[in-house]
C-alpha cells in the first residue's frame, strides 16, 4: 500500500534532482521530489552562490555540451523569473592547462575567444599574474546554485508537484510495472524513480535497490576559500590555472560576505570520505596551499581568507558523468567537480530518459545492467 501515487519520484533535491523534477513538471508529469534534508542544505555538493560556468574544455564533447547547457539556462531563467547566471568571461592558463591547444579547439568549435600573452593579460587584469599564454573567452561566468535549486523547487510546487522535505528514502522495491519507495514518511508508488543522490549515491545504491553496476565512485571533501579584493571595484573573470596544482577562481557572491570577495579553491587534492562520514573540517594544508597561490598569482587579493567552507566531490575514474536508465530506475550523477554548469541541461536529458525518449549518451552509461 502507498500513501502517495505519482508518475515519477525524484530522490534528492540538489541541482540535478531539482532540475529533473522541474523539467518533468513542465512536461505535465506528476512528480514527488524527495529530499532527506531541506532543499538548499549545506551537506552535499549543490549549495553556494558561486559556481563556474564556462565553455573552455580540452574535450570537444564537453565544449558542445556547454553550448546546449547555456541555452537551457536561458530557458530556466525565463521560466522561473530568476537571474541564475552572471557573465564575467573566463581565463585559462598554466602549462598543464595548455591555453594554445584550448584556443585551437575553441576555434574549431566556433567559441569566441582570445589568446593573450602573459603581459597582455596582466595589463588587462592588473591584480592577476600569469606564467605563460592565457586564453580568454567571454562566454563564462558565475552560477548561483542556491538560487537555481530554490527556483526549481518552487516551480515544482507551482506546477502541481509534491516536495517532501526532511524525508529519507529507506528502500526502493519493484511494484508491478513501477516501484514503491519506502521512506521515513509516506510510502510512494511511482511508475519511475530518478536517483539523484549526489555523494550519497555510493553508499545508498545497494539499499535503494538500484539494479545496475555503478562505476567506481570516489567521494572527497574539498575546501573553498574567499579572499577580499584590494580594489572593491575590480571586475575579475573566472579562471582555471593548472600547473603544479589545479586551481580555479571566481567572484564569491554572497558566500564571501557583504564586501566584494573572490573564491579560490584547489580542484585536486581532496580528502577521501563519505557523505555521511565527512567531518566538515577545513584542511589547514589546503588553506596554506591556496593562500600561497593567492600571494603569488593574485596580488589583487588580500591573501588572508575572510570565509571558508568544505563541500563534496563525487568522481568517476574518467571524470565523466553517470546518466542512464535501467528498467524503471534512472541514475543521475553529473559529478566529478564540473557538473553544476550542466544542471539545466541534465534536467532535460534525465527527463528524456524517464519518458523513454532516446537513449543514454554512451559516455554516461552505467557499467552494467540488470532487469527487474
Amino acid at each position: 500500500m502507498s500513501d502517495l501515487r505519482v508518475e515519477v519520484a525524484v530522490v534528492g533535491a540538489g541541482l540535478m534532482g531539482a532540475a529533473t523534477a522541474w523539467e518533468l513538471s513542465r512536461r505535465g508529469v506528476s512528480v514527488a521530489l524527495v529530499e532527506a534534508f531541506d532543499p538548499g542544505h549545506r551537506h552535499g555538493s549543490s549549495h553556494g552562490t558561486s559556481r563556474i560556468v564556462r565553455r573552455a574544455y580540452a574535450d570537444p564533447f564537453y565544449v558542445r555540451l556547454t553550448a546546449r547547457a547555456m541555452e537551457r539556462w536561458a530557458e530556466a531563467e525565463a521560466d522561473t523569473g530568476t537571474t541564475l547566471l552572471r557573465s564575467t568571461g573566463g581565463l585559462d592558463h598554466g602549462r598543464a592547462r595548455d591555453p594554445v591547444g584550448l584556443a585551437g579547439l575553441m576555434l574549431q568549435e566556433g567559441v569566441p575567444h582570445e589568446l593573450l600573452s602573459a603581459a597582455e593579460a596582466q595589463a588587462r587584469w592588473p591584480g592577476m599574474r600569469f606564467d605563460g599564454p592565457v586564453l580568454f573567452h567571454p562566454q563564462a561566468g558565475v552560477l548561483d546554485a542556491d538560487a537555481a535549486v530554490a527556483a526549481w523547487v518552487r516551480r515544482v510546487g507551482e506546477l502541481g508537484g509534491v516536495v517532501l522535505r526532511r524525508t529519507r528514502v529507506l528502500g526502493i522495491e519493484p511494484a508491478g510495472d513501477g516501484v514503491l519507495l519506502r521512506t521515513d514518511g509516506p510510502a510512494i508508488a511511482a511508475d519511475r524513480v530518478v536517483v539523484a543522490a549526489g555523494p550519497w549515491l555510493p553508499e545508498l545504491a545497494p539499499a535503494l535497490g538500484v539494479p545496475v553496476g555503478l562505476p567506481p565512485l570516489t567521494v572527497t571533501q574539498q575546501q573553498v576559500f574567499h579572499f577580499r579584493l584590494r580594489d572593491p571595484g575590480a571586475a575579475w573573470p573566472t579562471f582555471v590555472h593548472k600547473g603544479q596544482l589545479q586551481l580555479f577562481g571566481l567572484p564569491s557572491g554572497a558566500d564571501g560576505g557583504s564586501r566584494p570577495a573572490f573564491k579560490v579553491a584547489q580542484h585536486d587534492g581532496g580528502t577521501p570520505t563519505t557523505a555521511s562520514g565527512r567531518d566538515g573540517v577545513v584542511d589547514p594544508a589546503s588553506r596554506e596551499r591556496v593562500a600561497g597561490y593567492v600571494a603569488e598569482f593574485l596580488p589583487g587579493l588580500d591573501p588572508e581568507p575572510v570565509a571558508e567552507a568544505s563541500c563534496l566531490y563525487t568522481t568517476t575514474p574518467t571524470e565523466d558523468f553517470v546518466l542512464d536508465r535501467v528498467g524503471p530506475v534512472v541514475v543521475v550523477s553529473p559529478c566529478s567537480g564540473h557538473g553544476a554548469k550542466f544542471a539545466a541541461l541534465v534536467g532535460v536529458l534525465a527527463a528524456d530518459l524517464v519518458l523513454g525518449r532516446g537513449s543514454a549518451e554512451p559516455r554516461f552509461a552505467l557499467a552494467a545492467a540488470a532487469v527487474w
